[in-house]
């Protein structure tokens, strides 16, 4: 075996981040402390990213030593980041996973504004398919079966609210009956 080529690792994701037209930050996850450790350097990153990929039709990137996959849709640029060694397949699947996964809370409006209005979802989402930078999940129906979510239900904010209201209400009663 070749002494020069690293061990393989479940570690497969370095960083994860969505972007605006604009190239401003709406969500970032990295998973590796060591790779961008300051704000600074990461926004340092996704700037230099979103210069070499917001105009090109490609789907694949190699930047500062890193294999990054990216899609665009409407207003907004989706980027999962891994070493360059790491499979592109493997980053696609899980760049394919978080989009179709969000296309489907966000009902097939994935832009910037129902982006923002449902974040609580999209971390969610992100938690399911990654964790520390190791791939859980790749199955978009998989994911969204993990975060509850149903399209013909509520969307999730409203859902959650609808779920606490009857638990608190229960409780008020309770403590009232008790003094």
């Amino acid at each position: 075996m070749d002494s020069t080529s690293p061990e393989p690792s479940l570690y497969t994701v370095k960083a994860v981040f969505i972007l605006d037209n604009d190239g401003n930050r709406l969500l970032s996850k990295y998973y590796d402390p060591e790779l961008y450790p300051s704000m600074k350097e990461q926004k340092t990153f996704e700037k230099n990213v979103f210069n070499k990929t917001h105009k090109a039709d490609n789907e694949i990137a190699f930047l500062e030593g890193m294999t990054i996959v990216y899609k665009s849709s409407i207003d907004l640029f989706f980027y999962v980041v891994g070493s360059a060694q790491e499979n592109e397949l493997m980053l696609m699947s899980v760049l394919n996973c978080l989009f179709d996964s969000l296309s489907h809370i966000l009902r097939k409006n994935v832009e910037r504004r129902c982006l923002l209005e449902n974040m609580e979802g999209v971390f969610l989402v992100v938690d399911e398919i990654i964790d520390g930078g190791v791939i859980l999940e790749s199955d978009p129906q998989q994911v969204l079966q993990k975060v509850n979510y149903r399209a013909d239900e509520n969307p999730l904010t409203e859902q959650s609210v609808a779920q606490i209201i009857p638990f608190y209400t229960e409780n008020a009663l309770f403590a009232c009956c008790c003094l």
